[in-house]
C-alpha cells in the first residue's frame, strides 16, 4: 500500500507512537527531502535504515508511476518535510495514480499547520477554505484575491516571511483594511506566535520583518445589506464594462447574500427589455 504519514510541523513530541513504529519498520520511505527525513529518524532515535527515495515537486510527475508499481508488492511510506503529505506538499500525483491502479492508500493522521492555525486563530472554524501559497506575481495574486472577495468561509493561506508584508497589504486592499485575520508563526515551536488584528494593522506589524514558517488566516466576507435593485444595477454596469455575466452575478450574489440564480435571471430579463 501507499501509507501517507504526517510528521511533526515543529515539536518532535507531536510524533505519534504509530508514526514512530511505522518509520522504524519501514523498508521504503518516499521523502520530500531525504536529508530532512534522515535527520528526523535520528532525532526520533530510530536506528532503522530504510531506503529513502526522493519525491518532490520537480520529480513527482516522473517518479509517481514507479512508486505505485512498487506499492503493488510492498508498502511505501510517503512523508513530506512537515505535516500531512499532499497538502501543499508532494504526494497528490502518487495518490491519484494509486487510486486509478487499485492500490490501497491509507494515512497516519497527525500534525497539520492548516488545522492548527485555524484552531488558534480565533476566527470561525465551522466552514473554511485552504488556498495554499498565494501567487508570487502581483497580477496573479490580485486576480485570485478578486475572485475571493465575496468568499464567506474563513480563508487559510501559506506565505513566506519575505513576502508576508506585501501579501497582507494586497489582502487589505482586496478585502478591506478592517477584515479580521491572524498571522500564525512557528506553530508548535519554541517561538510560536499568533498575531491577530485587522489586515491593515497586521500589514504594518509585518513591515518590521517576520521570521519562521507562516500561516495566514483571514475571516470570511460578511453579507452586505444590498437591495436586489442595487445588486442588479451593479451587475448590469459591470457587464456593460466587459465582464462576463455569469462571473459577475456569482461575485455580486456572494457579496450581497442574494440568490445567484435569481440575480442571473433578472439580469437576462433586463438585457432583453
Amino acid at each position: 500500500m501507499i501509507l501517507l504519514a504526517a510528521t511533526p510541523i515543529g515539536n518532535l513530541g507531536d510524533a505519534s507512537v504509530r508514526l514512530r513504529e511505522t518509520l522504524a519498520q519501514a523498508t521504503v520511505i518516499a521523502a520530500e527531502d531525504t536529508r530532512h527525513t534522515a535527520q528526523l529518524l535520528r532525532l526520533l532515535e530510530i536506528d532503522a535504515r530504510p531506503e529513502l527515495v526522493a519525491l518532490h515537486d520537480h520529480n513527482e510527475h516522473d517518479r509517481a508511476a514507479t512508486l505505485v508499481e512498487r506499492a503493488k508488492h510492498e508498502d511505501i511510506v510517503l512523508v513530506s518535510d512537515a505535516g500531512m503529505p499532499t497538502v501543499s506538499d508532494p504526494g497528490f500525483r502518487v495518490v491519484q495514480l494509486a487510486a486509478e491502479a487499485g492500490v490501497q492508500v491509507s494515512a497516519i493522521p497527525g500534525p497539520s499547520a492548516v488545522i492548527t492555525a485555524l484552531a488558534v486563530s480565533g476566527l470561525p472554524t465551522d466552514r473554511f477554505a485552504f488556498e495554499g501559497f498565494l501567487p508570487r506575481k502581483a497580477g496573479e495574486r490580485g486576480r485570485l484575491l478578486r475572485d475571493l472577495v465575496g468568499e464567506r468561509r474563513t480563508l487559510v493561506f501559506f506565505e513566506s516571511p519575505s513576502r508576508l508584508a506585501t501579501s497582507l497589504a494586497d489582502l487589505a486592499d482586496a478585502f478591506g483594511a478592517d477584515r479580521p485575520a491572524a498571522v500564525c508563526r512557528e506553530l508548535t515551536k519554541m517561538y510560536e506566535e499568533v498575531k491577530r488584528g485587522g489586515l491593515a494593522e497586521l500589514t504594518q506589524w509585518a513591515q518590521a520583518g517576520v521570521r519562521g514558517e507562516i500561516v495566514v488566516v483571514v475571516g470570511g466576507a460578511t453579507a452586505a445589506a444590498t437591495s436586489p435593485e442595487d445588486a442588479l444595477a451593479e451587475v448590469l454596469e459591470r457587464v456593460a464594462a466587459g465582464d462576463r455575466l455569469k462571473d459577475v452575478t456569482r461575485e455580486v450574489a456572494e457579496a450581497s447574500g442574494l440568490s445567484s440564480k435569481e440575480l442571473y435571471a433578472a439580469a437576462l430579463a433586463a438585457k432583453r427589455a
